[in-house]
């Protein structure tokens, strides 16, 4: 793990911090977004949404990726990840094992980079292969 300086954290930790009202949490109150950064320069936004029979919500992060697939986007360099409860980014808020195996679908783990947001506009900076080592992935099948 690093601080980062990278532009490309700041913009996008900006991007989910200002995204972050828009959760859907009413049960846990943990509000959290995701600023995605597709290979062409598109930035998607992703927060979770909640759902009263509690496995059919959804985290930020896959919101970002499935809009982002779905629009027909296939390859990622980054996302900045923010989160807390009642929507307020005290802390780093990293992503889940679901989430990380779902950027290893679409990533290279040593390339892509995971920016964890505060509020304050502290970054921290790993790439997917630190998050997530000895990973299954795409190339693993077939």
């Amino acid at each position: 793990m690093k601080i980062s300086k990278d532009e490309r954290g700041v913009k996008l930790a900006q991007a989910a911090l200002g995204a972050l009202a828009a959760s859907y949490a009413p049960y846990s109150h943990f509000h959290v977004a995701a600023a995605l950064l597709a290979e062409d320069g598109t930035v998607y936004i992703g927060n979770n949404i909640e759902n009263a029979s509690y496995p059919a919500g959804v985290c930020a992060e896959r919101t970002a990726f499935f809009k982002a697939v779905g629009d027909g986007q296939r390859r990622f360099l980054a996302i900045a990840i923010c989160g807390g409860k009642d929507g307020k980014a005290e802390d780093y808020c990293p992503p889940c094992g679901i989430c990380r195996q779902v950027m290893r679908e679409f990533c290279d783990p040593a390339e892509f980079k995971i920016f964890l947001a505060k509020q304050e506009g502290e970054i921290r900076e790993y790439t997917l292969e630190e998050l997530l080592p000895v990973s299954f992935g795409p190339d693993h099948v077939g």
